[in-house]
């Protein structure tokens, strides 16, 4: 069995993820989320889709990389 590096579960469905090189052990999806999942550089949530960047910042979302300054992203287009 492994042992998941978020909890520290050792159960015998673990999984590996390798991001960057660093290979991680997770027990759920919900401990790889907590540990490997970027968070926003504005309000801190973790990025759980595409979200967005600018200036090599990661955002959730445009509303919140306008709070930052990044006036020109937007969530949709009226094009």
């Amino acid at each position: 069995m492994a042992v998941c590096d978020t909890c520290g579960n050792d159960y015998d469905k673990a999984f590996t993820l390798t991001y960057f090189g660093e290979q991680r052990t997770f027990d759920s999806f919900e401990c790889a989320i907590h540990l490997m999942a970027p968070t926003c550089a504005h309000c801190g949530v973790r990025i759980l889709g595409h979200g967005v960047e600018a200036e090599e910042a990661l955002y959730c979302c445009a509303h919140c990389a306008r709070r930052a300054g990044h006036d020109e992203l937007v969530d949709n287009s009226t094009v």
